[in-house]
């Protein structure tokens, strides 16, 4: 989980620098079994939610000007949602990255609270019909979708304004490169 923060916000740093703290190292305690660090500079933050305005441009900024280094979509570590691994195995296309990262997650849901019959009914219409349905089209026809560097768990806790400057800025980022408009239910309970 260290890495996987680290190496995020060192790719948004890399972008919009001033819309996360700066990475500066992470690892591993020597003389504590299993226990990591991950460190970055202190910001202040105001207690302020961001200004919508603002913080939708700079997130824009991040999804415009982000480049996938392979040009897939994924990321080059597992990213983790709390403490739910993210899917981010590098995919060509959208349609297919989406379908496996939203499989995993369900996967992870009914190991965690068991099966549900309703999703026994459910589950193939949407993989089958629905997902190929409504992203397909997306990548057909000369289409394409660039993959953007998303925040992979964007909501208003992870998100705050830097007291000093009035910047917003964002963090607990498990990033990975996705649909610029992208959000997955990772936690299918919140």
């Amino acid at each position: 989980m260290a890495i996987s923060e680290f190496e995020s916000l060192k790719a948004i740093h890399a972008v919009v620098p001033d819309f996360v703290p700066k990475p500066v190292a992470w690892g591993k305690y020597e003389t504590v079994p299993d226990t990591y660090f991950l460190l970055f500079e202190f910001v202040d933050f105001s207690g302020e939610m961001p200004e919508p305005e603002e913080f939708t441009k700079r997130l824009a900024q991040l999804h415009t000007q982000s480049q996938s280094p392979t040009g897939k979509f994924g990321f080059h570590v597992t990213t983790y949602a709390g403490n739910l691994p993210q899917y981010v195995e590098w995919e060509d296309s959208w349609e297919v990255f989406f379908t496996k990262s939203l499989r995993h997650a369900i996967d992870l849901e009914i190991k965690a609270k068991g099966p549900h019959p309703e999703l026994d009914i459910l589950l193939p219409i949407l993989f089958d019909k629905v997902i190929p349905r409504l992203l397909r089209p997306l990548e057909s026809d000369g289409r394409s979708i660039k993959p953007s560097l998303v925040h992979g768990d964007l909501w208003f806790a992870n998100s705050g304004v830097d007291a000093e400057t009035g910047t917003s800025m964002i963090f607990d980022a498990c990033c990975f490169y996705a649909h610029n408009e992208c959000k997955l239910p990772l936690d299918l309970s919140r």
